[in-house]
């Protein structure tokens, strides 16, 4: 009975998650500095969950991060002219990295499993890399120069998103008993995720109310824009892979992204106001999932 009750509230999460952080949006901004560890913890649960040597990189992969990497300098570039701040919005929807969460949709879609973990290892060390250049580019960064804006952009996402990584690593070797524990509390990411989801929600929703003149077509667009990108990742996902036989795995990687990294990453780097995006995207993505799950039930 409690254990139905648990998995009743969870698949009700996301959207009470999405409305405390709504509602608490005014407390939200002294919990931000939160968001980074709870980023970092998740990762590591999930790294920690992985079986390094049985990783494995095809093809698809390669083309995947191509279009993580190029995808979303070009829809930057195409939307720069309409708006910086929708370009900027779209921009990160595409260059975040697969969600954590993404394998376990690909398991419920009987997709491949170990495919989607290498690619969603290959997308997070890709963004360590690609993601400071990029947001030095925009010029939101508060820097003297584009080797110091560079600089700071680098420092903080290689230290999010490899030091997890590298914690796993030595866990494993150094302290297994330790690695074995964090196993066992996989399920934990979960209760951490819903917790970003609050605290980026409200500060979301305290950058667009301390607007002074808010344009609301702007941000309307912005989420108009990640519902395209949404789709179109997932539609692209699924028919590169679909060439592979790893069609479920392809459209997983490419289409679910980890958003509470990419609204960070626009709150923190770019114009807050493009988080509207990746904020959107949340919203967008689990449709689809939910859409995806629905008709793969319906299926069996």
């Amino acid at each position: 009975m409690g254990y139905n009750i648990v998995n009743k509230i969870k698949s009700y999460m996301m959207p009470i998650a999405m409305i405390t952080g709504v509602l608490l949006h005014r407390y939200m901004d002294a919990l931000g500095f939160l968001t980074p560890y709870l980023i970092a913890s998740m990762l590591l649960i999930t790294y920690c969950n992985i079986s390094f040597k049985d990783i494995k990189f095809s093809r698809l992969h390669l083309w995947l991060i191509l279009i993580q990497v190029f995808g979303c300098i070009i829809v930057y570039l195409l939307l720069l002219p309409v708006n910086p701040i929708i370009a900027q919005g779209a921009m990160i929807c595409v260059l975040a990295p697969t969600a954590t969460s993404a394998p376990v949709i690909t398991g419920m879609l009987g997709g491949n499993v170990e495919s989607l973990t290498a690619y969603s290892l290959l997308s997070n060390m890709t963004v360590v890399f690609v993601a400071p250049i990029l947001f030095a580019l925009t010029g939101e960064v508060d820097a003297s120069s584009f080797i110091h804006s560079l600089w700071i952009v680098f420092q903080k996402i290689f230290i999010l998103l490899f030091l997890p990584f590298f914690g796993a690593l030595l866990l494993q070797k150094l302290l297994p008993r330790v690695h074995y524990e964090i196993q066992k509390a996989k399920s934990l990411s979960f209760y951490l995720w819903s917790i970003a989801l609050v605290i980026i929600t409200g500060k979301t929703v305290q950058f667009i109310s301390d607007q002074e003149s808010p344009n609301y077509i702007v941000e309307i667009s912005i989420a108009l824009a990640a519902l395209i990108v949404c789709v179109a990742q997932f539609f692209t996902g699924r028919r590169l892979g679909s060439r592979y036989d790893n069609t479920v795995a392809g459209g997983q990687g490419l289409g679910q992204k980890n958003t509470i990294l990419a609204i960070w990453m626009a709150q923190t780097y770019l114009s807050p106001i493009s988080s509207i995006g990746p904020g959107a995207y949340v919203l967008w993505q689990n449709i689809v999932n939910s859409y995806q799950v629905w008709r793969n039930r319906k299926n069996l």
